[in-house]
């Protein structure tokens, strides 16, 4: 489970009081009138230790003959799959993400000397503890064909995450408008709407991995951050 840590927000977004406004002609008394309230916005923070790793891997074979660099190929990125399903990767976080085939040329030639294949495997890692020897055990099964092409890491479930910022984002926007009404000498009524604004979804957090024959490929997964920010209008009393 995700060790979390809130983080307070050290700035606040400014509120302002809404001023009273009509749809129509303001004299008329109609019911389009808006009322005035005060507009705020808070934003919740919280940070936690990623949980996931996703390992992105290569296997890259060359031949003089497309299908003798494949046959190769499809021994070697075999090989590798197995590696990671012997050191607990389910068969369904293990995904085929890239197969191509490619010819090599003469140095300024255009005259193809062979074929180059390249099988990349995406594996979805849930004991982030063991990535590295997974790493290393991927490495001992296809030789000098593997390529490690990306390491990233997240978090699986945020949900208890984003529940909490949230729930820091209403107080701040709470806190601000009751200091806004206090400047102002109105009293702060009720919410009047309340909304969450859209942000970007993170990307998953690149990770680093260190060569070491001695041990297991020392993986580091640091900590990563979620923002909830929401707009909040509350009535004047």
């Amino acid at each position: 489970m995700a060790k979390i840590r809130v983080l307070s927000t050290a700035t606040a977004v400014a509120g302002v009081i809404l001023l009273a406004g009509c749809a129509g002609d303001t004299s008329s008394g109609g019911s389009d009138s808006v009322p005035p309230g005060i507009s705020t916005q808070g934003v919740g923070t919280v940070t936690a230790s990623p949980d996931t790793a996703t390992v992105v891997l290569a296997v890259q074979t060359q031949d003089s003959t497309a299908n003798a660099a494949l046959a190769a190929n499809a021994e070697r990125a075999t090989a590798l799959i197995a590696s990671l399903e012997a050191r607990g990767v389910d068969s369904k976080d293990i995904a085929t993400s890239g197969l191509s085939i490619q010819p090599t040329y003469a140095a300024a030639s255009t005259d193809i000397t062979g074929y180059q294949v390249t099988n990349q495997v995406t594996a979805t890692v849930h004991a982030i503890d063991g990535a590295g020897a997974l790493i290393d055990g991927a490495a001992a099964a296809a030789g000098d064909a593997v390529r490690v092409q990306q390491l990233s890491f997240s978090i699986g479930d945020d949900s208890a995450l984003r529940a909490e910022a949230r729930a820091k984002a209403v107080r701040q926007a709470k806190a601000q408008a009751g200091q806004i009404a206090d400047a102002a000498g109105v009293e702060l009524g009720g919410v009047r709407s309340i909304s969450e604004i859209a942000a970007a979804t993170p990307a998953p957090v690149p990770g680093r991995v260190m060569s070491d024959q001695a041990a297991a490929a020392p993986v580091e997964p640091g900590t990563q951050e979620l923002t909830v920010t929401v707009a909040v209008v509350y009535d004047i009393d």
